[in-house]
């Protein structure tokens, strides 16, 4: 045979391949043949991702063989550097939101001759947009884990309110008719844990929802660079952020009418717990959690308030993707397999073991006959989420953002400037 026709045969297997993949990872199929056995990191619970892995192989031929290890969130990052550097990394991690311009640099993208940006956005939900970059894809999106509001049903009926609140402008209101406060300023029943930090559960990530939902997506990608943009007015009077934190803070502010929260009292999430929080903005992991810490609880899920005048509903997501490992000596393997358990049937299972709303467009499109479920369904395809270059550096960031403002060590606007600079200091080393 000649050599042009071995290289156009080798073309030719090439194009099978990818056709084969793209065939199952957008028709639902299982894919063909056993792959090589293949190890993935992640911080999501063994016993979760074994039942998945168990549930895709279940009554097939073609089996997916994966050393799933669970690590420490906290120890992820230097575990996995530490092993990189003696070669014996993982061959794909779970990637979450996070972490992707932390670790972009040790990852494989996906060419777009594989996998286009067309078939990408059609498939995926449009937080998973952010592991779209110029050379690739960073991750193929498995989980998206919604922030949704938790409501008191007890609490409300009591205050003859039929339903929570669809807009924040409604929380004015809603102080005023559950907010139980006495003459020292000590607060009982509380509408809403808003204005402070260190007692609010998920206070950062409250944050990044005002901020995204203002109109500000406090990073973006700018020549290919991550720039931070907090401090940006983006078109508008006043910068977003700033309106976002005004609002947030109007809430522990005593000398106001929405008084509803302060740093004296139990954590936000233990206060709904208790019975004495109207509304407690939480994950839709938490779900179980709540019902099994507190079954006597009546309550529901709605998804999160939007600003009266926006254009666009959004909610904050917790998002994680399989991303290929660049040192992986296994990485067609890997391919193989994260693309097949990022097709319709295993997202589907994913949900299922998980209890978490899909991540594909396709299965959100069918919906859920649960109230509860069909909530985190909503707040998936509404998810946004941000790049964020260190996790727990920005936390403390917007921590003493908040905690200046408040205390009224900083004005407002100050206070954002110096936070926008922080941030770029970290994007800066990454």
């Amino acid at each position: 045979m000649s050599n042009f026709r071995l290289i156009l045969t080798a073309i030719f297997a090439i194009f099978i391949v990818i056709g084969i993949i793209m065939f199952s990872l957008f028709r639902g199929g299982a894919g063909g043949g056993t792959v090589d056995s293949i190890t993935v990191w992640g911080i999501i619970p063994e016993s979760v991702f074994i039942k998945y892995i168990e549930s895709v192989n279940s009554n097939k031929d073609a089996r997916i063989s994966v050393n799933y290890v669970e690590k420490e969130d906290d120890f992820f990052d230097k575990e996995f550097i530490e092993a990189l550097a003696k070669g014996a990394g993982p061959d794909a991690i779970l990637l979450p939101q996070d972490k992707i311009l932390r670790h972009q640099d040790k990852i494989y993208p996906i060419p777009y001759g594989s996998l286009s940006e067309r078939a990408f956005k059609d498939a995926f939900i449009e937080e998973s947009e952010l592991y779209l970059s110029s050379d690739g894809i960073i991750a193929l999106p498995l989980s998206i884990d919604p922030l949704v509001m938790y409501w008191n049903r007890d609490i409300f009926t009591d205050a003859l309110l039929p339903q929570p609140p669809a807009y924040w402008d409604e929380f004015f209101s809603l102080v005023s008719k559950i907010t139980e406060v006495d003459s020292s300023l000590n607060i009982g029943r509380s509408a809403v844990s808003f204005g402070e930090f260190t007692n609010v559960s998920n206070a950062k990530e409250i944050i990044s929802l005002l901020i995204l939902q203002a109109g500000n997506p406090i990073v973006k990608i700018d020549n290919d660079r991550p720039i931070t943009v907090l401090k940006d007015k983006i078109g508008f009077a006043i910068p977003p952020s700033e309106a976002a934190l005004r609002f947030y803070t109007e809430f522990s502010n005593p000398s106001k009418k929405s008084y509803s929260w302060n740093r004296s009292l139990p954590l936000s999430r233990q206060y709904f717990l208790s019975g004495d929080l109207a509304v407690y903005f939480g994950f839709a992991s938490e779900l179980n959690d709540i019902k099994m810490k507190n079954p006597n609880l009546n309550f529901d899920a709605a998804v999160v308030p939007q600003r009266r005048e926006a254009k666009k509903k959004t909610t904050f997501g917790r998002i994680q993707g399989f991303a290929l490992v660049k040192s992986s000596k296994k990485l067609s393997s890997a391919f193989n397999a994260i693309s097949t358990l990022a097709n319709k049937d295993n997202i589907s299972l994913w949900s299922k073991a998980s209890g978490l709303p899909p991540v594909r467009r396709d299965l959100l499109a069918i919906g859920a006959a649960d109230p509860v479920v069909s909530t985190f369904y909503t707040s998936a395809i509404i998810s946004k989420g941000w790049l964020d270059p260190d996790r727990e550096e920005t936390k403390t960031i917007f921590q003493n953002m908040l905690e200046s403002i408040v205390s009224g060590k900083s004005r407002l606007g100050e206070a954002v400037i110096r936070a926008d600079s922080e941030i770029q200091n970290l994007l800066s080393k990454e």
